[in-house]
């Protein structure tokens, strides 16, 4: 899978993406993560690629000509993703789904956003990672990388993929508790069940916990569910 991000700031994207899972399926090809520098398409030699807002207002905002340019570069017919807090919150089920695609193309915007036009020329789609706003779309890019790279066959290694992970083998439900040695901490011991080699009583346990503490830190999610049941 290749992700094509454009950014002002590609280095970013770059450090972020070469250690641990990711780096390890760049390395080895399952994943492919494509900087493209937009200053690389500015309008003059000053490296211009943003303009105060026509009307007035505070901040600048993003050319549509640079952003336009640096599109077509890459000649690819991908979905566009612009990240941002007006886009509908990324959950486990959208990362789910863009990890069937090919390509993915995400923009990142800066300083007030983007020309509207370009939002309407190339982008399929606005996606958030949540209600609060950043400095630039770059963090936000690589949640929504790392979130649905580790869902692409190929990514994670046989230990890591068979991990118990949140919203994805409890459904709408929190991950349950993990322990390892020692098997006591501080006085706090694991629980016996754990211990038992019952796995029956395990997974009973497990799935026990989930309920208690989504109904505890986010019971919304466990309406959700019973909904679904």
């Amino acid at each position: 899978m290749t992700f094509h991000i454009l950014t002002l700031f590609p280095e970013m994207i770059t450090e972020a993406t070469s250690h641990s899972i990711l780096g390890r399926a760049i390395r080895n090809g399952a994943l492919q993560v494509n900087p493209v520098n937009i200053r690389d398409f500015a309008i003059n030699k000053h490296g211009q690629v943003d303009d105060s807002p026509y009307g007035g207002g505070a901040g600048m905002v993003m050319m549509a000509p640079p952003i336009y340019d640096a599109y077509r570069h890459l000649q690819s017919s991908a979905p566009v993703i612009y990240l941002s807090p007006q886009g509908k919150v990324l959950t486990q089920a959208k990362a789910q789904e863009l990890s069937t695609l090919n390509e993915i193309i995400l923009l990142c915007g800066h300083y007030e956003g983007v020309d509207e036009r370009i939002i309407e020329e190339i982008v399929t789609e606005e996606v958030s990672i949540g209600d609060y706003v950043l400095t630039g779309g770059e963090p936000a890019a690589l949640v929504l990388i790392d979130a649905v790279a580790r869902l692409v066959p190929g990514v994670l290694g046989k230990e890591e993929s068979h991990q118990d992970e949140s919203f994805s083998a409890s459904g709408k439900l929190l991950e349950y508790p993990h322990y390892t040695r020692p098997p006591d901490f501080m006085g706090r011991k694991v629980p016996d069940v754990l211990l038992s080699g019952h796995h029956g009583q395990i997974e009973n346990w497990r799935r026990s916990q989930a309920v208690e503490r989504t109904k505890i830190k986010r019971p919304e999610l466990l309406k959700e569910e019973n909904k679904c049941n």
